[in-house]
């Protein structure tokens, strides 16, 4: 890329987000209160799996697909780094021996099941021309998902771009449902009872975190362990439902739900205490909520961010790429077959993410 085509500074990149279809730009306010969700406009939601919340409003919503890849050498294209250059925040054998030790918590007593990730990272080779949005034209073309999804605010420290296939709050009136996913094979037949059994554990979760703010009795699951294809693997997802309460809203639902208990464990209070044990690395944006809602209509979708990149700059001319990957562990679970399941959820989106065009028209990974 000659440096005619380089920005000046990514602050060059004017922001937006992008989901379903949705084109949002005309920045018109942020915030880290999430009850400004339930005043007025349409607004853009990142909220890390540690807590901070970014909350933007945009004034300009329009229907607009997301654009094909930019060839290579044109302004604006994708720049991804080599395939070599990811390193995991943890390894093989400390991965593995995270899982023997939940296994002895859930011995103890202590949880039933704790979902253990690692953040894999990758320099990228030219910092002033990775956009966010580039990325997202080569996932929504590579690995399209039900809940994909980019903000992109550079000077709040916000590029994220996901493909996440799992929903964790929507919200239509004073209707809320989630979509719980826990269970992951290459095919149906690959699923085992232990993925089953996972699954029920994070329903009864997440009825008891929407039972906190929904009116009782109102929270039902309309449907449990359904198997539903994606990309290059399967998931057992069950749907969960209820009726706010009144005076709850959106920081309520945060307040309940928050972090998604797919992406915890159960019970949570204890699977997060292992969590910040075991874990070598914030896990950011990934296993937080990313999404949208529209306070003029009452509606609302936020997924799981799970399946996600973000962008993290930690010197004005340093940019790495981040993506996470990880898995629920019960007593049933083998170490090395958990191991894999992190490999398998990553390694369709990491060759989509480290994908270098060239001018023949072929790609190299």
């Amino acid at each position: 890329m000659t440096r005619r085509h380089r920005l000046a500074s990514v602050h060059d990149l004017p922001p937006l987000a992008r989901f379903g279809g949705l084109l949002a730009t005309d920045l018109r306010d942020v915030t880290s209160d999430p009850s400004a969700l339930d005043t007025e406009g349409f607004w853009a939601v990142v909220a890390d799996f540690e807590g901070r919340v970014v909350c933007a409003r945009f004034g300009d919503v329009r229907r607009e697909p997301v654009p094909a890849p930019t060839p290579y050498a044109a302004p604006g294209a994708w720049r991804g780094p080599r395939p070599t250059d990811w390193t995991s925040s943890l390894d093989r054998a400390g991965y593995t021996e995270g899982v023997r030790r939940v296994r002895r918590h859930i011995a103890a007593g202590e949880v039933y099941q704790a979902n253990l990730c690692r953040v894999l990272s990758a320099p990228l080779p030219d910092p002033y021309a990775a956009d966010v949005d580039a990325l997202t034209a080569l996932l929504a073309r590579g690995n399209p998902a039900p809940y994909a999804g980019t903000v992109r605010l550079p000077e709040h420290g916000v590029e994220v771009a996901t493909a996440s296939p799992e929903l964790f709050l929507r919200r239509s009136g004073r209707t809320v449902e989630s979509g719980p996913i826990k269970g992951t094979g290459r095919r149906a037949e690959d699923l085992l009872e232990k993925d089953h059994a996972e699954n029920v554990m994070i329903v009864d979760l997440v009825r008891n975190d929407l039972g906190r703010v929904c009116a009782t009795g109102s929270v039902t699951v309309p449907a449990l362990c359904a198997v539903e294809p994606h990309p290059g693997l399967v998931h057992l997802v069950s749907t969960v439902r209820g009726e706010l309460a009144p005076g709850a809203g959106w920081a309520e639902l945060f307040a309940a739900a928050f972090p998604p208990g797919s992406v915890t464990g159960a019970p949570k209070s204890s699977a997060l205490r292992i969590i910040g044990e075991l874990e070598t690395a914030p896990r950011g944006p990934y296993c937080g909520g990313i999404g949208w809602v529209d306070a003029d209509r009452g509606t609302g979708e936020l997924a799981v961010g799970i399946r996600t990149f973000w962008i993290d700059r930690p010197t004005p001319a340093g940019a790495v790429l981040r993506f996470g990957t990880g898995a629920g562990i019960t007593w049933g679970s083998d170490p090395d077959r958990e191991w894999d399941e992190t490999e398998l959820k990553a390694a369709r989106l990491l060759a989509v993410a480290s994908e270098v065009q060239q001018p023949t028209g072929r790609t190299m990974r």
